[in-house]
């Protein structure tokens, strides 16, 4: 039986903090991950930051790896505006690679640097960074990786320690001044960018891009799309020619289909955690580079196919990939509404799960609402980035049902009759687990956080 919001927030001591959800955490997480030594607060308050950055709990601290408008240590121009997706990749010699997404529009104050033998379309104001830390988490090196891309938003790793970075847009050639085709998967080489350059991976389809996760065992990547007006986004997986074939190998092609789970036309109008549906099919996508008409508008025949609003985060845990609706609102067109759903869908037995669903309290100065970027943490447990409104946090979901604030955003936007805060994205943490790493999406600011981890 689901157990409702109330019974799980006064299970959890959380009753009157505005933190709410629902699920089987359980699910989560695989049977090998790290058992929780949290007590029932997390790691206890938020302690106010007097440099007015970034609150944490007593025992951690951060440093800043980085700030927009500062000097790429490369020479090559000034770190871009909006931050967003992120990983942390191993490097030889303790080093870290942490590749960093930046979601420029045609407006962004600060573009990535144009670079030769790494600029797609020279009026693409997006692309990625890649910063190489040291293993005391100094910054050695601070470099363009890719350049000339849109709206890069989030993406994810692949096995062999490349980063497929996103663009969150369908802009064609001869609009918003574009000179090429956009909404593409780019691959970027953290250790060698012009290894990867700037190409297009034209067979993972043309769409609003949000993430990815790589199947570890077969290859196949899973692909959401980030479309908030109807039609939706839909859920895809791309199955390539040359599956787990190294860097590049993806450009060899394959097919893309996208999810149709039978009777479900839109995720949202699930409600009950632990529902699940079995046979979950897959239909070819007609038009992958979307020529004439965009993918969540194509014909998937009589059956139609499934849709959900705000489809964001997607990561691989155990032997599932999972991935996170952000909201649902019934006055925009889905069926029902929610603050944020996390699906989990097991390939083997072609089945998907209602995991958690979010929902603010009665504060939305709280955590709780719109989740965003998300990612296991080394404890077991799950961090995720809120992206609601109100005061932004990264909050944590342990493995024993407890939801707790672990940093709080404090760099004021508005006025102070009026504050306004950046959401958090890219939250990942360090090869080792001993950082994790959190960018703040405006100012363009990239954290390192490091503390008691492991605290009973």
């Amino acid at each position: 039986m689901t157990t409702s919001r109330r019974q799980l927030l006064a299970r959890s001591g959380a009753l009157g903090a505005g933190i709410a959800f629902s699920g089987a955490l359980a699910e989560l997480f695989p049977a090998s991950a790290a058992p929780d030594h949290l007590g029932r607060t997390g790691y206890g308050p938020l302690v106010p930051d007097p440099k007015g950055l970034l609150d944490l709990p007593e025992g951690f601290r951060y440093t800043v790896l980085s700030r927009e408008g500062d000097p790429l240590r490369s020479g090559e121009g000034r770190v871009p505006s909006n931050h967003d997706g992120m990983t942390a990749l191993p490097g030889h010699r303790g080093r870290v690679h942490l590749v960093r997404n930046h979601e420029n529009r045609p407006t962004a104050p600060i573009p990535v640097p144009t670079v030769e033998g790494l600029t797609y379309d020279p009026a693409g104001k997006g692309g990625c960074t890649v910063l190489t830390l040291g293993s005391r988490g100094e910054v050695l090196d601070e470099r363009v990786g890719i350049a000339g891309t849109a709206v890069n938003c989030a993406g994810g790793p692949t096995p062999w320690r490349t980063w497929l970075t996103c663009e969150e847009t369908e802009d064609k050639a001869g609009t918003s001044g574009c000179t090429k085709d956009h909404g593409f998967i780019f691959e970027v080489d953290p250790v060698d960018p012009r290894r990867t350059g700037a190409v297009p991976l034209t067979a993972m389809g043309r769409f609003q891009h949000e993430a990815i996760a790589v199947d570890p065992r077969r290859g196949i990547v899973y692909e959401t799309e980030d479309a908030f007006q109807k039609p939706f986004g839909l859920f895809y997986r791309f199955l390539p020619r040359e599956p787990l074939g190294g860097v590049g190998s993806l450009r060899a092609g394959g097919r893309l289909q996208a999810m149709r789970v039978p009777g479900v036309p839109d995720l949202s109008a699930v409600q009950e955690t632990g529902a699940h549906f079995d046979g979950v099919e897959w239909v070819d996508v007609p038009d992958p580079l979307a020529a004439r008409t965009a993918i969540r508008f194509q014909d998937f025949g009589p059956k139609g196919i499934t849709h959900a609003q705000k489809l964001e985060g997607c990561y691989w845990g155990g032997r599932s990939v999972y991935f996170v609706s952000s909201f649902a609102r019934g006055a925009e067109g889905s069926a029902a509404d929610h603050y944020g759903q996390i699906w989990r869908y097991d390939p083997e037995r072609r089945r998907l799960t209602l995991v958690i669903v979010f929902g603010p309290d009665t504060d939305v100065q709280l955590p709780g609402e719109s989740p965003d970027n998300i990612c296991l943490a080394p404890s077991g447990g799950l961090m995720v980035c809120e992206d609601g409104n109100g005061a932004q946090h990264v909050y944590g979901v342990t493995r024993t049902g407890e939801v707790y604030a672990l940093a709080r955003g404090r760099q004021n936007l508005g006025t102070p009759e009026d504050p306004e805060w950046g959401e958090f994205a890219g939250v990942t943490f360090s090869p080792d687990g001993r950082t994790m790493y959190v960018n703040c999406y405006t100012p363009g600011t990239t954290f390192a956080v490091t503390g008691p981890w492991h605290r009973q």
